[in-house]
């Protein structure tokens, strides 16, 4: 069937208590990637077989509820809590979901950006006037790919699509690129984000299907803790305390970030006092314990661009094959973190604004770490 009738009814009824200790850390880390522009929107038959030649566990790809060029919804939908909405469109992540799955690797859906429609027309970082919009989405999107949901194509056979089990609210919502930040000279992002964390924690969990889990904060590296700078933004364990005073306290793992902040440090560097990296997690874990429970930890991305590509930030191939092997072995050193995923697969073509930590060059050329990842400890 296309739907589950007697489901939607649930939306109101949603036991607090669902499964907010219920997620277990992994009995091994994950090892993943992500690259929207080779998984997604590029050519899944080049893309995959790399990844199984990597020996890759899982991707994370970001779920575009409605602010970008690859939105799902950018109209508003119907019936929104129906996948099959004619005012949905799946296409490029059901055929990602599909490959992954031929390939036996899991997939992380990165619910982000908000529709023009559910925010007043305003800019794609500014969240919804109503939570129950976003709630929706992430109850549509569960649905579909729950394992259980059959859309009929366009020659009227039906196959399942695969199950998505690893969800991500949001992206860094302590950085102004990806979350409004301030109001009226205040910072009003962990509340912000508080909300959303709990929409799509939420919506998820309200298919009842076994196994979802749902990852929250997401947390960038750094931040100047200033909101009236020009650039506002909050330090990741500022961040998170404030999001737990306004509320978020339903999650199922704690997700986070670690970058590096210039060339000269290492994965086991200690930075400044207001970033968290690989150097000092073990910080980040400590507090994340304090506030929501000992849960698990992500490292929903990570990566060391590389010279020449990066004048500024790159390091050269020898040192990015070395740190990404230290890193993985810090990740693998803390029992609490269950997955770690490396950004990106490919350098981005825009040399001058794009990201370039990837394990090949933009034209395909393997770069050393390409070698190291793929020999990395399951």
């Amino acid at each position: 069937m296309r739907r589950r009738l007697g489901v939607f009814s649930a939306v109101l009824a949603l036991a607090a208590t669902l499964s907010a200790g219920a997620a277990q850390a992994q009995p091994h880390l994950l090892v993943g990637l992500q690259d929207d522009a080779q998984t997604l929107y590029g050519d899944p038959t080049k893309t995959f077989p790399i990844l199984k030649q990597l020996r890759t566990e899982i991707i994370r790809i970001n779920l575009d509820w409605g602010g970008g060029n690859y939105a799902v919804a950018a109209r508003r939908p119907t019936h929104p809590l129906d996948p099959s909405d004619p005012a949905y469109n799946w296409t490029l992540y059901d055929r990602a979901v599909r490959y992954a799955s031929q390939y036996g690797i899991k997939v992380m859906f990165t619910i982000l950006f908000t529709p023009s429609w559910a925010n007043g027309g305003k800019a794609k970082n500014v969240p919804p006037s109503n939570y129950n919009d976003l709630r929706n989405f992430a109850f549509a999107a569960a649905e579909r790919y729950s394992g259980h949901y059959i859309p009929i194509n366009d020659t009227g056979q039906e196959t399942p699509l695969p199950a998505v089990k690893y969800w991500l609210a949001w992206n860094e919502p302590n950085n102004p690129v990806w979350l409004q930040q301030t109001a009226a000279g205040r910072f009003v992002s962990p509340k912000t984000y508080a909300k959303i964390c709990t929409a799509i924690w939420t919506g998820v969990h309200l298919t009842n299907f076994a196994g979802n889990q749902v990852g929250c904060g997401a947390t960038g590296p750094r931040g100047n803790n200033n909101a009236h700078s020009s650039r506002p933004s909050m330090s990741p364990l500022a961040f998170m305390t404030a999001a737990r005073k306004a509320g978020m306290v339903h999650l199922d793992a704690y997700d986070h970030h670690p970058y590096y902040g210039s060339p000269s440090e290492t994965p086991s560097t200690k930075p400044g006092p207001t970033a968290v990296t690989m150097g000092n997690i073990r910080t980040l874990i400590a507090l994340s314990n304090k506030l929501f429970g000992r849960k698990p930890i992500w490292i929903g991305e990570y990566g060391y661009q590389t010279l020449p590509q990066d004048k500024q930030f790159g390091v050269t191939y020898a040192k990015q094959a070395k740190y990404l092997a230290q890193a993985y072995a810090i990740a693998r050193r803390t029992p609490q973190i269950a997955l770690m995923i490396w950004f990106m697969l490919k350098d981005d073509t825009n040399i001058a604004e794009g990201w370039q930590s990837g394990l090949m060059t933009a034209t395909g050329k393997k770069k050393p770490a390409f070698n190291v990842f793929a020999h990395l400890p399951h």
